[in-house]
């Protein structure tokens, strides 16, 4: 029998935090992609670009900056970090509000009609949020991973119900996404401060030094976090000028089945910097080394069933989020394109996580930079050549090529290792997985 409170650690529940998180966002896509046209559901995407690129920013500057500051401090000091930290948060939404009040009187200028629901539903957003992810800051400092499960479960669980309730009454539609948006953003937030989650009385316990230590420390990692929201983001914008709306949700398709292999990705990441960072801290660079083959090695191995099963059942994928008005469009093919090169993924991520760990912020940030330009002369080059989306997807394993090429360079300067090595480490790691719980399973069957 399964003892399910050997389950409850920490890497158990991130990974069943992004497991949910990944599957309700499965189904919201799939509920969207049904009850709405393919321009709205371009829209929809248009729209979140924007408050990602906001939502990057504050947690670009203050997240992993909360998590350096407040993890295993003193109460008192503790509530310094946080108030400061809410202060630094309430001051960056409040210049996202005045720029967003700055574009509402210029609104009657405004010809596309996407850039006018930007600019409606772009603040109350921003605040709506603003609680929750704090809250979300905090207890990742804290590690409790099931807290977070918890209200992960209570933003989209709500988020999913209250959409196909709206489905089976026929009032599904693009405004009332953006109100549904809103409304679970704020119940997700009123739920943090109920259960006294948010820490929001500490704001009165800050200190300046505090804040300007914290805003020096998020420079570089919002820098780089910008510069990766904008790469992903760059695809859209270009798509939309390009192409259409249309367009944009036939490509944003198969990025959203992108999960499958994103998921575990997260997850590994969450648990290994963690590590990576202990290790650090104790002036154990090898064992940084080896943390980094282990799991970029183990995650290459492990992508290889994931990335031919999703190529051999793209159809059926995308007929089962989208439906089958995107059967027959460049989706599925897109889709396979993007998986084909997924390979690169953990090697590239976990470069760029060992860079961070290792004290070069720096780096990582040219890094990302280098991608952004790639991508961006890619995708025009390509959609110029193609006339089509294939022409973006090609875009994909340069972007990928620059990235790793860049990050192996920098990180073989700090650190002795060849591609070889991450590979055999992570072949011998997952083969040890694959022995200890088949030897598990077989003590099991004879029991």
């Amino acid at each position: 029998m399964i003892n399910l409170a050997k389950l409850r650690n920490k890497h158990f529940l991130a990974l069943s935090g992004n497991m949910v998180i990944s599957v309700l966002s499965v189904v919201m896509m799939s509920l969207l992609y049904r009850a709405l046209s393919k321009s709205d559901v371009g829209t929809w995407f248009f729209f979140l670009s924007f408050t990602g690129l906001a939502e990057a920013i504050r947690n670009g500057f203050l997240s992993t900056a909360t998590v350096k500051y407040f993890a295993g401090t003193d109460r008192e000091k503790g509530e310094t970090v946080l108030g400061s930290v809410w202060a630094l948060a309430s001051l960056l939404t409040l210049l996202f509000l005045t720029a967003n009040g700055i574009a509402w009187l210029f609104l009657s200028h405004f010809r596309n009609p996407q850039m006018l629901l930007v600019v409606k539903w772009f603040g109350v957003t921003l605040i709506s949020s603003l609680p929750y992810t704090i809250t979300f800051w905090i207890l990742v400092a804290k590690e409790d991973y099931e807290k977070i499960l918890w209200l992960r479960l209570v933003n989209n669980g709500s988020m999913v119900v209250i959409i196909s309730t709206l489905i089976l009454l026929h009032k599904m539609s693009l405004e009332n996404q953006l109100i549904l948006n809103f409304a679970t953003n704020l119940l997700t937030s009123i739920v943090c401060i109920v259960f006294r989650l948010t820490h929001i009385t500490s704001i009165i316990k800050r200190k300046m030094e505090t804040i300007i230590s914290i805003a020096h420390f998020g420079k570089y990692s919002l820098a780089t976090n910008l510069s990766s929201n904008l790469l992903s983001s760059s695809d859209t914008f270009i798509i939309t000028y390009l192409l259409g709306p249309a367009a944009l949700a036939i490509y944003n398709l198969p990025k959203r089945l992108m999960e499958i292999v994103e998921l575990p990705l997260r997850s590994f990441i969450g648990t290994g910097m963690s590590s990576m960072a202990a290790a650090m801290n104790n002036n154990r660079k090898e064992e940084v080394l080896h943390i980094f083959k282990k799991y970029a090695g183990m995650l290459t191995f492990a992508f290889i069933p994931i990335v031919f099963g999703g190529i051999l059942m793209a159809d059926v994928a995308i007929n089962i989020l989208g439906g089958e008005k995107y059967m027959g469009t460049e989706a599925a093919n897109i889709f396979r394109m993007f998986l084909f090169f997924s390979f690169l993924y953990p090697i590239d991520r976990f470069n760029g996580v060992t860079l961070d760990i290792l004290n070069l912020p720096k780096v990582n940030f040219h890094k990302v930079i280098a991608m952004l330009i790639v991508n961006i002369v890619a995708d025009f080059l390509g959609v110029y050549i193609f006339k089509n989306m294939y022409g973006m997807a090609i875009a994909s394993p340069f972007v990928m090529m620059t990235g790793l090429l860049i990050g192996h360079l920098a990180l073989k300067k700090e650190l002795t290792y060849t591609i070889k090595d991450i590979l055999v480490t992570g072949w011998a790691e997952t083969k040890w997985i694959i022995q200890s719980n088949w030897q598990k399973l077989k003590g099991k069957q004879a029991i």
